[in-house]
């Protein structure tokens, strides 16, 4: 498989835009999900069950907490986030690109099932105005994709 830039399946997920890839199917050992984020964005503190994360900063500036640090990576970073270790992260700069990379200890990943599962697709490149999350949507929706939240966002910058 060959994409060019912009190709993929476009989400509105969690007030930023993700777009998906390779999806994690069970002929794939892995999922990618480039994502495009907003200044102050970060997920919920949380852990996979199953799935390691590589995250490769393509542009911008994030910090990722875990582990009891806190570590900023700028473009051309990247940071490996094992299965099981809880973990968030946070955009520093004004806005960052990333590629997000889950490979799964037991099965096909489904990082990129709970993308879709949660986002809303759109034919857009574009981020999407901010809008209501629901927290217990969030938790519900990464549970049933054997991702545990375990704690808020990172605070306001």
């Amino acid at each position: 498989m060959v994409l060019a830039a912009g190709e993929g399946q476009h989400f509105e997920f969690l007030n930023h835009l993700a777009t998906v890839k390779l999806q994690g199917k069970e002929s794939q050992s892995m999922s990618v999900v480039e994502f495009n984020a907003p200044r102050g964005f970060g997920p919920p503190e949380h852990r996979h069950l199953h799935e390691d994360e590589l995250f490769f900063v393509s542009d911008g500036e994030i910090r990722f907490f875990t582990g009891g640090e806190q570590i900023d990576v700028g473009a051309g970073g990247f940071a490996h986030l094992p299965a099981g270790i809880p973990h968030t992260f946070q955009v520093l700069s004004e806005t960052a690109r990333f590629i997000n990379v889950t490979a799964s200890r037991d099965g096909a990943p489904r990082f990129d099932e709970m993308v879709s599962s949660l986002g809303v697709q759109t034919e857009s490149t574009e981020m999407p105005e901010p809008g209501y999350i629901d927290p217990a949507e969030v938790a519900a929706v990464c549970a049933a994709h054997d991702i545990h939240v375990l704690g808020p966002p990172p605070p306001p910058l």
